[in-house]
């Protein structure tokens, strides 16, 4: 029986072992619609407010963009500091953690530009 934490792929020399545990891994903190995006505005703005992240997100709904806050905070890519008052003042901000990510999001936008199509309709992804 195939362990399935061990995948193999087939090249020129023959089978070769395949670890697929750390891409799981990383894809399980920044997967989804929602949670590369906050990432993005948080490396632009580098601290914003709740109201802010989602005046920037556009049609996100408050209940999700709660949950993919805390389970940011949880995996420790992004730092949530509260201020006393009423109502209490919320800041986000990328941890060390999350700011180790930025070159990916990097990556990830230059490939956008070098690939974006003459005619791309950009409303569509301007949210």
């Amino acid at each position: 029986m195939e362990d399935t934490n061990e995948k193999v792929s087939k090249q020129a020399s023959g089978l070769v072992p395949i670890d697929i545990v750390p891409f799981n891994y990383a894809v399980s903190l920044i997967g989804g619609k929602w949670k590369m995006q906050i990432l993005f505005w948080l490396w632009k703005n580098d601290v914003m407010r709740y109201s802010a992240l989602k005046r920037n997100l556009g049609n996100v709904t408050h209940k999700m963009l709660s949950e993919k806050l805390k389970e940011l905070e949880t995996d420790g890519l992004i730092v949530r500091c509260e201020y006393p008052g009423v109502p209490p003042k919320v800041e986000y901000s990328l941890s060390d953690l999350g700011k180790t990510l930025m070159p990916v999001l990097q990556s990830i936008c230059s490939w956008g530009h070098a690939h974006l199509p003459d005619d791309l309709d950009t409303a569509k992804y301007n949210q």
